[in-house]
């Protein structure tokens, strides 16, 4: 499939984080239309879900249907708050759009707020993003002083405020309500659901919270009509998404394609192939709590949210990492257990103890003190923390050690030495 340029034309548009420019490309036209034709909630809910736009973030949601949960008969306010903590291994799409198209973002976001009542929205961004914080902080300001956002926006007498927020570099904020708990000048921690955000969420009132991404192709959907972007992709995954490649690949970076593009027209296409022309070896498709995949399932499977699920793995955030033949694997997962355990955040006792377990494992395999009873131990533990943990950090956890065990047992058994004993009476603290 062709690539699409409807986020990514802002790419390459000189200075196109400035609001002339991105006025002079059609900018704030489909708030506009919404705001000043008064378009009624469930409108703009019926166009989106029409779409078939899903959550970018890595969970896939669908968008329209998300916005819908809010009770349309709650008294009190309601929030959106902008996900713009992009923190997962892998992932730097959001941070392109922050840099090259803060007011597409700022658009969708109108839009979105619209939908279900809100006059306050949060823009929480990742702590170590200094200059995309620096050019949305510009955007606000000139988006404010345009009537756009603030008080009477479009002249229609209604308030849309908005306030941004820096994390302080936890991954655990990128989770929902660990966000929202961080909003709340709270310890980052997940909470249990439900309630949901959509019914109790920042400050205990219904809230909204929508990915960059996500929010950025609203206006597009507005602009262009949900038929056309939900033709772009295939049924249940409408429209285009950014994937950002990394890894070695001839030509890594940001692309936008279809939704349904088989990932090796991106690798060897697109991105040109694998460095030195090398042979492919593993590919984590969605960022580093996917599962890994094999040569033979990167090279069949396609871009969508149901295609990578059918065997086994996600499209997560679209961060696709490559790896050639090279590629030490043992230590690509030892890297990957590191930062699971680092930013574990303690609440949950099988994420707690079981991702420094898993990491004490692997850095005895790294330094070549492993035995073959470790292989069955790590899998052991990663399954005893899927599903038992508050939030979804457990399972991103556990996921790439089942699955790099699984599909590439052959390396890990060259690491270790053969032992007949077992190791999961090991202490915790050992």
């Amino acid at each position: 499939m062709a690539r699409v340029k409807l986020i990514s034309r802002f790419f390459e548009i000189q200075d196109s984080h400035l609001l002339p420019i991105y006025e002079a490309s059609g900018g704030y036209a489909s708030a506009r239309r919404v705001v000043t034709e008064n378009w009624p909630a469930d409108k703009i809910i019926s166009t989106v879900k029409a779409s078939n736009l899903r959550g970018l973030g890595g969970a896939g949601f669908p968008t329209g249907m998300k916005w819908s949960f809010v009770p349309k008969d709650h008294p009190g306010p309601r929030y959106l708050v902008v996900n713009a903590d992009e923190s997962e291994p892998g992932t730097f799409k959001d941070r392109q759009i922050l840099l090259n198209a803060p007011h597409l973002l700022l658009e969708g976001a109108i839009i979105a707020a619209l939908s279900f009542g809100a006059e306050d929205a949060y823009i929480y961004v990742r702590g170590e993003y200094y200059e995309p914080v620096r050019i949305m902080e510009a955007a606000l300001e000139d988006a404010e002083h345009a009537g756009y956002i603030g008080r009477n926006i479009f002249g229609s007498g209604r308030t849309l405020r908005f306030h941004l927020h820096r994390g302080a570099g936890a991954y655990i904020c990128g989770e929902e309500t660990a966000l929202l708990s961080s909003l709340e000048g709270f310890k980052g921690w997940p909470k249990l659901k439900p309630p949901f955000p959509a019914v109790k969420g920042l400050f205990g009132k219904p809230t909204i919270i929508n990915n960059v991404e996500t929010l950025s192709y609203v206006p597009i959907v507005i602009e262009k009509g949900p038929e056309y972007f939900a033709g772009l992709g295939i049924e249940r995954n409408g429209g285009a998404r950014l994937f950002g490649v990394s890894g070695h690949v001839k030509r890594p970076g940001v692309y936008e394609l279809p939704l349904g593009t088989p990932m090796k027209e991106l690798i060897y296409e697109h991105c040109g192939g694998l460095h030195q022309d090398r042979k492919l070896k593993a590919v984590i498709p969605g960022g580093s709590s996917c599962p890994v995949l094999t040569p033979e399932e990167a090279e069949t499977v396609n871009l969508d949210f149901d295609s990578l699920a059918k065997i086994g793995s996600m499209l997560g955030s679209g961060g696709l990492i490559v790896m050639d033949d090279r590629t030490d694997l043992v230590r690509v997962l030892h890297r990957i257990c590191k930062f699971y355990s680092y930013e574990s955040c303690g609440q949950c006792t099988p994420c707690r103890e079981g991702t420094g377990w898993i990491t004490r494992i692997m850095t005895r395999i790294v330094e070549g003190h492993g035995t073959s009873q470790d292989l069955d131990d790590l899998v052991d533990i990663a399954q005893m923390i899927m599903g038992n943990t508050i939030c979804p950090l457990g399972d991103a956890a556990a996921m790439p050690v089942i699955s790099f065990l699984t599909k590439f047992r052959a390396e890990f058994e060259k690491a270790v030495k053969p032992s007949k004993k077992s190791l999961m009476s090991e202490p915790v603290g050992a």
